[in-house]
């Protein structure tokens, strides 16, 4: 089982990753520049790649 840091290092992986497909500018420490909607797109954008994922698992499983 992972640990919180190693989950938590992963998902901050994902987050950076997911910007650089949907052309946020995020970067690691202050992001304050950013508006709530870059900001709320990243969230949004990381949620559905999940669910996607998550789809694509358990329909590999029936």
């Amino acid at each position: 089982m992972m640990s919180r840091n190693s989950n938590k290092s992963v998902l901050n992986k994902f987050k950076y990753e997911v910007a650089n497909e949907i052309g946020v500018p995020l970067k690691n420490g202050y992001n304050g520049d950013l508006t709530s909607a870059q900001n709320g797109s990243v969230g949004g954008y990381m949620v559905k790649k999940m669910i996607e994922a998550q789809e694509k698992q358990m329909a590999g499983q029936q």
